[in-house]
């Protein structure tokens, strides 16, 4: 398997609808020279090809060929964990023609049932997945597995190096995006972790992870505002960005309310009315579940503030303004924006 990217690149290159299209049609256009470089198993030829179309799409994607799941070739093209540029790396496999009998399209590392038949040359030395143990621990009321790597070239190399070849790994064992889902802390370790196990032994670890946290549920959360004043919050748990790839406008509703207690948190009518308002967006919202999520929403000091995540191509963000009209507990607000990695809920983040 060859793997090619560029992670550091300084400038985009703008990921647009139109440069995502911009590809394809290259794609097309090129595909049977790409096909006769893969067949001759030429990879640095096929490298000067397709790097600098895909780095029209932004510079910091990173892709790599290699054996398909049904087709004979697969093309990644993958954000590498940068939550910035996930939705791009969807967007683009979206847009990308039906997998046929040579190539199948995706944007995230998928999977690999062979991977611990695999071997990579990191830094001039020798890393096989079958040498590879993990110190595994599980979070407290947490669904992660946090992850401790060892290989034994792991001394020989700096911990950037040791780093990308551990992640490479996980990514193989579990598939890129089961990684940001189950995966809490990583690190490459240049010893064996005690009571260590084969790296082998991860899916398994990980599917008893996930068997017990399948349904989504909603969690009441307590804490303080930047000037010290109660906050209540509610959020969907698990919360995770990667559930939902498309999702990266940011849409939050801000209504002030009137009848409060003295810590600043709604009560009386005031309480009523927000219920029936959150009723009624969840029912919006319901009809867009494929294109929008609401995501957490907290009081403090006399406004409740709404987070949805969305596709921008939905409507999510003028149900949003229509819903305000007529709220009669202070002067609305919906504040639309970009927000690939969503930041503005990270507290609540899973």
């Amino acid at each position: 398997m060859r793997l090619f990217g560029r992670k550091d690149a300084d400038e985009g290159a703008g990921g647009s609808a139109e440069a995502i299209a911009g590809f394809w049609t290259w794609w097309q256009e090129t595909r049977p020279r790409l096909d006769s470089l893969v067949a001759a198993g030429e990879a640095d030829k096929l490298e000067e090809w397709l790097a600098p179309a895909i780095a029209a799409i932004d510079p910091g994607l990173v892709w790599e060929v290699g054996p398909g799941r049904q087709a004979a070739h697969s093309l990644v093209v993958t954000a590498a964990g940068d939550a910035e540029l996930r939705s791009l790396a969807h967007r683009w496999a979206k847009a990308a023609p039906p997998s046929d009998l040579l190539w199948e399209f995706h944007p995230s590392r998928q999977a690999n049932p062979q991977a611990m038949d695999l071997t990579l040359d990191v830094g001039g030395f020798e890393f096989a997945l079958d040498k590879l143990t993990l110190g595994l621990r599980m979070p407290r009321n947490q669904p992660r597995v946090d992850v401790s790597a060892y290989h034994p070239i792991f001394g020989e190399l700096d911990e950037d190096t040791r780093m990308e070849a551990a992640l490479l790994a996980l990514d193989w064992l579990l598939g890129e995006d089961d990684v940001a889902r189950w995966v809490g802390e990583i690190a490459a370790v240049t010893f064996d972790p005690i009571d260590s196990v084969a790296a082998a032994h991860l899916p398994a670890v990980v599917a008893d992870v996930a068997s017990g946290h399948g349904e989504e549920e909603w969690v009441l959360l307590e804490g303080q505002t930047g000037s010290g004043a109660p906050l209540v919050a509610t959020a969907r748990h698990p919360l995770r960005p990667v559930d939902h790839p498309l999702f990266d406008q940011h849409i939050m509703i801000t209504l002030p309310y009137a009848h409060r207690d003295e810590n600043g948190l709604p009560v009386g009518d005031s309480l009523t009315a927000l219920r029936d308002f959150e009723e009624r967006l969840a029912a919006r919202l319901l009809k867009l579940r494929d294109d929008a999520v609401l995501a957490a929403h907290l009081s403090a000091e006399g406004h409740r503030i709404i987070h949805v995540y969305a596709d921008p191509t939905s409507e999510a963000a003028i149900h949003a303004k229509e819903l305000i009209v007529g709220w009669e507990g202070g002067e609305p607000r919906v504040d639309v924006s970009a927000d690939p990695a969503w930041t503005a809920v990270a507290p609540f983040l899973t």
